[in-house]
């Protein structure tokens, strides 16, 4: 059973029992070398253990199971954003380069993908990111609700934008291709004049980075607006 307090608020471990042979940082940084090998499905608290050399029932000294292991990946990774500083001046701009550094994290761990968005999956680093979007929004004419709405929104947009990156990186390119004739060829027919007009105005091949700055851009200053 799921311990309803978060796996942060709970002691490291228990004060009686032996001295601890492990780390929850140790036991996360496993968690997500499986993950990032060989996808989400493969963390389980045996798997962990195995990779670490012990049996599963030592494991639950420091988690209570597999649900307390994603919260504390997703957490893991999420501080690997870097929230330095920014000159300042453009808080567009700001988000923009935030959202770049949250879509490379999705990249570089595609299992964050395959983590459902849950309330209680926001960790300290995860709080962390939320104060530095703040700060970066802190200029922008709007009140703290819609700042929180807007970060929402971006998150979703990095997740979106990071899944067709990596549907693009491994698919076929002859598949691709083959989807750009079958539109091309849609739209020649003339039986969807709007299509072919969108299609004419959109640049061939548009670098993937530049159209995901662009659309960050434009719904930060929209929703603020």
């Amino acid at each position: 059973m799921t311990d309803p307090v978060p796996v942060w608020a709970r002691p490291e471990r228990g004060a009686r029992g032996p001295a601890p042979e492990r780390s929850r940082a140790q036991i996360t940084e496993a968690a997500v070398a499986i993950a990032d090998a060989d996808g989400l499905a493969a963390v389980s608290m045996r798997q962990v253990a195995r990779s670490l050399g012990t049996g599963p029932a030592s494991l639950y000294r420091y988690v209570s199971g597999r649900d307390d292991l994603v919260d504390l990946m997703a957490d893991a990774v999420a501080g690997e954003i870097d929230l330095a500083p920014m000159p300042g001046g453009d808080w567009a701009g700001d988000m923009v380069a935030l959202a770049s550094a949250g879509k490379a994290v999705h990249l570089r761990h595609p299992w964050l993908l395959d983590v459902p968005p849950q309330p209680a999956r926001v960790g300290p680093r995860a709080i962390d990111y939320l104060e530095h979007a703040l700060h970066l929004l802190e200029p922008a004419p709007a009140d703290g609700r819609t700042k929180l709405e807007v970060i929402g929104v971006v998150n979703g947009l990095v997740a979106q934008f990071a899944r067709n990156e990596i549907a693009a990186r491994d698919a076929a390119a002859e598949r691709q291709a083959a989807q750009a004739a079958y539109l091309a060829q849609v739209a020649a027919e003339g039986r969807h004049p709007r299509l072919a007009a969108a299609m004419a105005d959109t640049a061939p091949h548009e670098d993937a980075q530049i159209l995901f700055e662009r659309t960050i851009r434009r719904v930060v200053t929209g929703l603020i607006a």
